[in-house]
């Protein structure tokens, strides 16, 4: 009897297993899906976050890389401020096409990207470590390490991106993963 018992819970933990792993490659493919397709971003009303327009608000945070950075250092510039952890899947899914567009065409279109971890919502520095390695990330990664700046922009789901103009003013408000055709449509399209 206990040995028909432990087979049972044994099979229904396996069975638990299985499903969590279709489960999690489901939702895998459908965030990829999203950010190939481009069509359920989210773009929000005014009333939600930053309205466009409005001053995007200063930060001061140190980069991954030991150095300060404030967002105002950027002004002349235009900026694609992205929110991001290492465990979100369409965080994972947009980085390529982020750093591409970062290599080929930011420099020529007078863009910054700034990729602000939510460092206090991540898994720790070795994990950040290796998921900038793993997309040989070269783009500034400031480190929220209190969690006030994505606060403050209302980054409470990721990734979260703030399109912000030359005189540091929000344009566009972006849920979801991007991928590199809408970074470029939205950089032409910017006042």
């Amino acid at each position: 009897m206990k040995k028909m018992a432990g087979l049972l819970l044994v099979g229904v933990l396996i069975i638990l297993l299985a499903v969590g792993i279709v489960q999690r490659n489901v939702e895998e493919k459908q965030s990829t899906d999203r950010l190939n397709e481009g069509s359920d971003v989210e773009f929000l009303p005014t009333d939600e976050g930053l309205a466009k327009g409005e001053k995007a608000p200063d930060f001061d945070l140190t980069t991954l890389d030991g150095e300060a950075v404030k967002l105002s250092d950027y002004k002349g510039k235009k900026v694609i401020l992205n929110f991001w952890a290492t465990w979100c899947p369409p965080c994972r899914a947009e980085m390529p096409d982020m750093q591409k567009y970062y290599e080929e065409q930011a420099a020529g279109s007078n863009v910054e990207i700034l990729a602000v971890n939510l460092t206090t919502a991540d898994k720790g520095m070795d994990e950040i470590n290796a998921f900038v390695d793993e997309f040989s990330l070269t783009f500034p990664i400031p480190m929220d390490t209190e969690g006030k700046v994505g606060e403050l922009y209302q980054a409470a789901s990721i990734p979260t991106s703030y399109m912000i103009d030359t005189e540091g003013r929000v344009q566009n408000k972006i849920v979801g993963p991007m991928n590199e055709q809408m970074m470029e449509d939205f950089i032409a399209n910017m006042e």
